[in-house]
């Protein structure tokens, strides 16, 4: 398995699939693989950091346009303050949602943070996050998926072909593929956060 462009990564799946007249419809499979690999994956190098700033007497602030999943987020404060997150239909059953203050909770409502208690000034909230690559295109010729789990985005495109080919005696081969290349790079991304940490004995 050679590839390390889109270019390339279209010409495997041709061969793969036998044919040479799917140059349009490979490239639809490749951008289905990504968006199944977005649902579905998440490891260290999809990790992004990002800050923005709260306006006093709003609870809100818009979540990065490329985001996927939170990881960690905390208010940038001396010392740093760090946010607990509470499902949404808790949030809105706490009182504190209308208090004016220094944010202590939040939560995820479609596009937005929705902090409480309401921001009484300004401040800035550092968050890291799961991110969105950017999708292959002739214009960009690598991404994460690319570089970091290229047998998963290949398996995945070719699972994203059988609806177009119909009844590939393959495709149980490659989902099976698919699903041990996905379960393989998130055991390896956990054992590389924890590698070199010391074991240690909590008594109750």
């Amino acid at each position: 398995m050679s590839f390390a462009t889109y270019s390339a990564l279209k010409t495997t799946i041709a061969g793969y699939l036998a044919r040479s007249d799917l140059s349009t419809q490979i490239s639809d499979f490749v951008t289905f693989a990504e968006n199944r690999l977005r649902r579905e994956l998440r490891i260290r190098q999809m990790l992004k950091v990002a800050t923005a700033l709260t306006t006093s007497g709003d609870s809100t602030v818009g979540l990065p346009s490329d985001f996927l999943e939170i990881r960690d987020v905390y208010l940038q404060t001396t010392p740093v303050q760090s946010l607990t997150y509470v499902s949404p239909s808790r949030f809105s059953r706490t009182t504190r949602i209308t208090d004016s203050g220094k944010p202590q909770n939040y939560t995820i409502l479609a596009s937005e943070f929705q902090f409480s208690p309401v921001p009484d000034s300004e401040y800035t909230v550092k968050m890291l996050y799961f991110a969105k690559p950017d999708y292959l295109s002739d214009s960009n010729t690598t991404n994460v998926f690319l570089e970091q789990a290229p047998d998963a985005l290949l398996y995945a495109a070719l699972l994203e072909a059988e609806p177009y080919l119909f009844n590939d005696a393959r495709v149980n081969t490659w989902g099976t593929l698919y699903d041990r290349a996905i379960a393989t790079l998130t055991r390896s991304d956990e054992a590389s956060q924890y590698s070199g940490v010391p074991l240690s004995m909590k008594l109750a």
